[in-house]
């Protein structure tokens, strides 16, 4: 079900602009509008050359700040379509004043108009949308067409950290990953029952454990 939006979205958003970079685009023609570029200067941005982490799909921003506010010294970009998602997640973080963590508004697939190619250190895929119908497929976020995306984004090194609560997704993820070239570690099929340390738990994670679904994760990354 769509979500309402929210009463008064355009000037909450105003409120916490200032943690909002707009991935708008003057041509939606996806074929014309992934030859544009707007590249972001992530040391003009942050004041720094700190390491740059990314969360695709961010939602309400609850792993987004708690992960920033855990580690300063690593710069955060997260990423969501949804301006009546996004404004919670902004709002969250200009209220605890979290210095590096920034949102960018708009869907994964342009990403490249707008990322600095082996700008990303780590990228996180915190419970995407499964696209559970087979001709949607190519929406998953670990479709070849998104991990072709990410390739271009990765410094060496970089590595792709995902949880689901979708076992399906989860075995098309282990499957897409490495036929695509990604090699896999400290793979979970039961994250919250495992020996696992630093967990941040997300919104919907939460919702997920307490309703007794084993929580999937894994970490994929690159052979050099």
């Amino acid at each position: 079900m769509r979500m309402r939006r929210k009463k008064n979205l355009e000037r909450k958003l105003a409120d916490c602009g200032e943690y909002i970079i707009y991935m708008d685009l003057e041509d939606r023609n996806y074929n014309q509008a992934v030859s544009y570029r707007n590249l972001i200067d992530f040391k003009e941005l942050f004041g720094n050359d700190n390491p740059i982490h990314m969360e695709v799909g961010c939602g309400k921003g609850q792993f987004a700040c708690e992960i920033a506010k855990k580690n300063p010294d690593i710069n955060y970009i997260a990423v969501e379509k949804s301006s009546n998602v996004i404004v919670d997640a902004a709002s969250k973080a200009k209220s605890e004043s979290i210095p590096n963590l920034r949102f960018l508004r708009g869907g994964a697939e342009y990403l490249p108009c707008f990322i600095p190619e082996r700008t990303i250190s780590r990228i996180y895929l915190n419970f995407s949308c499964p696209f559970p119908k087979k001709r949607y497929a190519s929406h998953r976020l670990t479709h070849k067409i998104f991990l072709d995306i990410y390739k271009k984004l990765m410094i060496n090194g970089c590595e792709i950290h995902q949880k689901t609560d979708n076992m399906h997704f989860f075995e098309f993820s282990i499957e897409s990953l490495t036929q695509n070239g990604f090699a896999l570690k400290n793979v979970s099929l039961d994250l919250h029952n495992s020996d696992f340390e630093g967990n941040i738990v997300t919104e919907y994670e939460q919702r997920f454990s307490e309703q007794g679904f084993p929580i999937y994760r894994l970490e994929a990354y690159l052979p050099i």
